[in-house]
């Protein structure tokens, strides 16, 4: 039986989706201004996990994972600047929507590029805010045709005083003194006619979208609405994100959602918790925020830190330094070693699952934790657990411990395949490839195409796959 903390109702429930055998999710994903960092990333494992679990009970997943490529303030609600602008003013490029799409593509591709890094399986939808100007403003129409909208000098507004439900996801309602407050911090829209409203179209004369209101964009909110009932429906089964998301990006996607359509916008909320670093919150004011390159350039790699995400509930906050990730680090490649040591099925390929079925005890054990609430902890120690059972035979342990990386993505069989290879292929050639990815990293294409040259003249053909360079002899 599937079950999952309901942020909605603040109790583990039972996972009934809407339609037998199936499940439709949505996450909210990226505002590409900047490099992603690994507390972001921590978002993206948490999903990935869901989904993985979600196809171990045998449901078909429709999964969406957003792109915000404007829209998104920098204060999370009405005020401050536009990333996207302010990731322009950082880069020098020209304000206009042609250098924003430039901007986003740079690091959509970097985003796309770390969630393959961290073996996160890429989503079946990934629509771009940007091309779904359309539904947002069927959506903001339909708002203002049933009165849950007013205009300002500045943009469209939700009346949150007409939705009796609004805040559905928080555990207290904000006050209006606690809203008056945080308004004044960031500076009070008097225009407003409570200080919870939140835009759902903003005027730019600068630059923006034409709409029957005007020049402009969206709001932030508006469009994870929009997208996800383009894909998923008016009502779907699953809406994750961070709980920084859940006092008003998702509160406030529920409220226009639902007084639009009258229907739930998804029947099971969950929230994966913060990452702090030394003790302390990640932010740019205080210089700690760690990307995924950071983490490589100080030797850790990208899997070692899914391995130690994974030790903790992704309903816990966790601690990072770089001496528990070091430690991490050790314990994933000793479980790596462990695996490739049980050797290969003498048909090999993929017909190993077909020789040799999972130990029935230990898959059923690991299927009762993932599938109660996602307890990868409590997974990861079964592992460990088998590793060290003299009962089970060592092809029967390889084949369960490939039913266990189904869900916990570590890459163990293509670990084993790249460990073989490179025992077959002389150390010169393996250091030329390596100084190859290093110039790939770099983006230095020029030195990158003249190491693939070197490597083909001494008779070795190279070949960049999702999981890395793979090389054989000509």
């Amino acid at each position: 039986m599937l079950q999952f903390q309901n942020t909605l109702t603040g109790k583990k429930e039972e996972f009934k989706p809407i339609k037998t055998g199936a499940v439709g999710m949505y996450h909210c994903g990226p505002t590409v201004y900047d490099y992603a960092h690994i507390g972001n990333l921590r978002a993206y494992v948490f999903a990935d996990i869901l989904r993985r679990v979600c196809e171990l009970a045998d449901l078909k997943v429709t999964q969406v994972i957003n792109i915000t490529d404007f829209g998104h303030l920098s204060d999370d609600a009405d005020a401050g600047e536009d990333k996207m602008t302010k990731g322009l003013k950082r880069e020098g490029k020209p304000l206009t929507l042609e250098a924003m799409r430039e901007l986003a593509d740079k690091y959509t591709k970097a985003y796309v590029e770390n969630l393959k890094q961290m073996n996160i399986k890429l989503p079946t939808v990934m629509p771009l805010a940007s091309e779904h100007i359309k539904e947002d403003v069927e959506l903001i129409k339909t708002l203002e045709e049933k009165g849950f909208v007013y205009k300002t000098s500045d943009g469209l507004y939700f009346d949150t005083s007409k939705d009796a439900n609004y805040g559905a996801l928080s555990k207290k309602m904000v006050t209006a003194r606690e809203a008056e407050g945080a308004q004044t911090r960031i500076g009070a829209n008097l225009e407003k006619r409570n200080q919870r409203d939140f835009a759902v179209w903003k005027f730019n004369q600068n630059i923006g979208f034409q709409s029957p209101w005007g020049q402009g964009f969206p709001g932030w909110h508006i469009e994870c609405s929009a997208m996800s009932m383009k894909y998923l429906g008016n009502t779907f089964d699953i809406h994750t994100g961070g709980i920084d998301h859940i006092p008003v990006h998702h509160n406030n996607e529920i409220a226009q959602s639902e007084c639009a359509t009258g229907q739930p916008l998804a029947h099971y909320w969950i929230h994966s918790a913060h990452i702090i670093i030394n003790s302390e919150k990640m932010s740019k004011s205080l210089g700690n925020i760690f990307t995924l390159q950071t983490l490589i350039d100080q030797g850790i790699e990208p899997l070692a830190y899914r391995y130690w995400l994974l030790g903790a509930h992704y309903s816990t906050q966790m601690n990072l330094t770089i001496d528990s990730l070091k430690a991490a680090q050790t314990g994933y490649k000793k479980l790596l070693n462990i695996f490739a040591e049980l050797g290969e099925n003498p048909k090999g390929g993929e017909n190993i699952k077909d020789e040799n079925k999972p130990d029935e005890k230990y898959l059923n054990k690991f299927k009762e934790f993932v599938f109660d609430d996602l307890d990868t902890p409590k997974g990861l120690a079964l592992i460990w657990d088998l590793t060290k059972d003299t009962t089970v035979d060592d092809a029967t342990k390889r084949t369960t411990m490939l039913a266990f990386d189904s869900v916990l993505g570590l890459d163990f069989e293509n670990f084993t395949k790249t460990k073989q290879n490179q025992q077959e292929i002389p150390r010169n050639i393996i250091d030329l490839m390596n100084l190859r990815e290093i110039a790939r990293k770099n983006k230095d294409w020029r030195r990158s195409d003249e190491l693939r040259d070197e490597i083909f003249k001494l008779g070795y053909q190279i070949k960049d796959t999702e999981q890395g360079p793979s090389v054989k002899k000509i």
